[in-house]
């Protein structure tokens, strides 16, 4: 892959801020270094800056020329809430805290592709640079959106890329469609009358009762859903009783768990189909229950046109390195919220093979620097056709 001058220019220096950024990583809303490095970044760069959008979110924005368009370009930068085990130079130097999902390397790529843009000013029109607090779960994309994102920063289309472990550094896969999945949490509690181990008949035993419950709850998938409709359900978390009084029958059962779906359809159908089983599995052993399902993040479904879009920058940068057929992926990325608001698309950028702790959310995982140079180039490329001079 041959890179522009400028860019391979600027390759040493993103990378070192690559590696930087992965030695200090910030969880949601609390990306006040990474904020801070990004918005001082953008303001060298020449670009107008906002800060505080959702708290540590930044957006700077670049308009060149009377070009009438204007995109958005987001990367998330927070991290996760987990231990980095492997030995490396820029190895985190925060306990408790790794970017195990590469929102490093999504943040250097977008600094990237406005460092060279503001340099090269070879577009007409108006970009929006989205840098999004707090993806991994605690709602940064519905902040920003709450907070005005798009009644501040109008875009005609959205934009988001995520490495993916599996494809080649130089590889990219661009599909129209659904991209990634609902992700929705769900909690039942069993209410029974506890009792003695050795006397069940004298109580009301909600550990059997979770127990049909749990061996049911795939039956949801496997025959009420569309065979034909990918669905997850999965429980996560079981809480009953205590190790020490196994002699105890408790009162209560508690779990909880995920819920996962491409379509709307399967995601209202996911949400009735658990509370009938749970409400159902309690009527037949005679208890109470309490059923609960939380809609956190809908799912991410590429727009045709902007796919379109992408699909051209992509095949410019990688060539028969593009992929137009990938499977979807049952993660969730609250960019559905951006893609909600303005036509979107979800690009997946490689990140070398899939093995030796490469997978997202291992504790060995690190963003692949060799992926910088083409990253870069997507983003650029994709601003220089899009709002191609007339």
């Amino acid at each position: 892959m041959r890179l522009p001058e400028p860019l391979t220019a600027d390759l040493s220096f993103l990378t070192a801020l690559r590696r930087d950024l992965h030695a200090h990583p910030e969880l949601g809303f609390e990306e006040e270094r990474t904020s801070g490095i990004v918005a001082n970044l953008l303001e060298e760069a020449g670009l107008s800056v906002t800060r505080g959008l959702a708290g540590t979110g930044v957006v700077g924005t670049l308009q060149i020329g009377n070009g009438t368009r204007s995109i958005g370009l987001r990367a998330d930068m927070d991290a996760l809430a987990m231990p980095e085990l492997a030995e490396r130079p820029y190895k985190s130097k925060i306990d408790g805290k790794m970017h195990a999902c590469g929102h490093d390397g999504h943040t250097t790529l977008l600094l990237g592709a406005a460092r060279y843009l503001a340099r090269t000013r070879n577009f007409s029109g108006t970009v929006h640079f989205i840098f999004q607090p707090a993806e991994e779960g605690r709602g940064g994309a519905k902040r920003m959106v709450e907070e005005g994102l798009f009644e501040r920063f109008a875009c005609d289309a959205v934009y988001g890329l995520h490495n993916m472990p599996g494809l080649d550094a130089d590889e990219m896969a661009v599909v129209a469609g659904p991209q990634l999945a609902s992700s929705d949490s769900w909690r039942v509690t069993f209410r029974g009358t506890g009792t003695h181990g050795a006397k069940p008949h004298l109580g009301k035993d909600p550990i059997t009762a979770a127990a049909t419950f749990l061996a049911s709850l795939q039956t949801i998938v496997g025959r009420v859903v569309d065979p034909l409709q990918p669905a997850v359900v999965s429980a996560c978390s079981v809480q009953a009783g205590n190790p020490k009084a196994l002699n105890v029958i408790p009162d209560t059962v508690d779990i909880g768990g995920t819920a996962r779906a491409y379509s709307p359809a399967v995601r209202d159908q996911l949400e009735t189909e658990i509370g009938r089983l749970a409400h159902g599995t309690a009527a037949m052993y005679g208890i109470a229950v309490d059923y609960g399902f939380e809609r956190r993040i809908p799912p991410v479904v590429n727009d045709s046109d902007a796919t379109a879009r992408a699909l051209k920058a992509a095949g410019a940068v990688f060539g028969d390195k593009l992929r137009t057929v990938f499977p979807p992926s049952t993660a969730g990325d609250d960019f559905a919220f951006f893609a909600g608001e303005v036509p979107g698309c979800y690009v997946w950028l490689g990140n070398g093979p899939a093995v030796d702790g490469a997978l997202h959310h291992n504790t060995a995982y690190d963003f692949n620097d060799e992926a910088i140079g083409p990253g870069v180039a997507f983003w650029t490329t994709l601003v220089e056709q899009e709002l191609k001079p007339a």
